[in-house]
């Protein structure tokens, strides 16, 4: 087993690691511990002007470091500075090729849309001092592989409306990256609507 403030793991298997792991904040050493921003319904869309996709969507960063500013275009002052990629946001406006976001915390500001994927990542939307499971199959009776803290970064691989699969990344103590799927309930992450699907 091995325990961190952010994750403890309970089950390893042949093709996931056997030694002892560090935990590497891959996507987000700057988040914050505090309340998730209410997400919005996947149902209450609307179409951007200048992109013809839904609003609101969520996305991610792809570049570092990533300069989000008060207005949408490069004469606007810097709000604040994103130093890692793969940080989900959600896109909640448009104009020309800029793009308005809002992260976990609330926080809003505009993008340049050759900054943003359409790869899915998230973070656990619990309180700090909580964990969730995260399940070798789609469904509680299975075995518990980790429990997850809400710091901890992850990529989304497919959701289905009530259970995401994920991917969590460790680098061990030979300095090699490991990757460990898994199921955790939908309706724990940011990053993603209630209900929606995608594959």
């Amino acid at each position: 087993m091995y325990l961190s403030n952010q994750i403890i793991i309970l089950k390893k298997t042949l093709y996931r690691i056997t030694y002892g792991f560090t935990l590497v904040f891959l996507l987000g050493l700057f988040y914050s511990n505090v309340p998730a921003y209410a997400q919005i319904s996947a149902t209450a869309t609307t179409i951007g002007k200048s992109s013809g996709l839904k609003l609101p969507r969520f996305v991610s960063t792809h570049s570092k470091p990533i300069n989000i500013r008060v207005g949408p275009g490069k004469k606007y002052d810097i709000a604040w500075v994103f130093v890692k990629s793969g940080v989900p946001v959600e896109v909640i406006n448009e104009f020309d090729t800029w793009r308005k976001i809002r992260d976990f915390s609330g926080a809003e500001g505009w993008i340049h849309q050759t900054l943003l994927s359409n790869k899915r990542t998230g973070r656990i939307n619990i309180s700090s001092d909580e964990q969730i499971s995260l399940y070798e199959k789609s469904m509680e009776q299975s075995d518990v592989l980790a429990k997850i803290g809400t710091d901890y970064p992850l990529a989304m691989k497919q959701c289905d409306g009530t259970w995401c699969e994920i991917i969590i990344q460790y680098e061990n103590d030979r300095e090699k990256q490991v990757s460990l799927n898994g199921y955790v309930r939908q309706s724990t992450i940011w990053g993603v609507y209630e209900q929606e699907k995608f594959e």
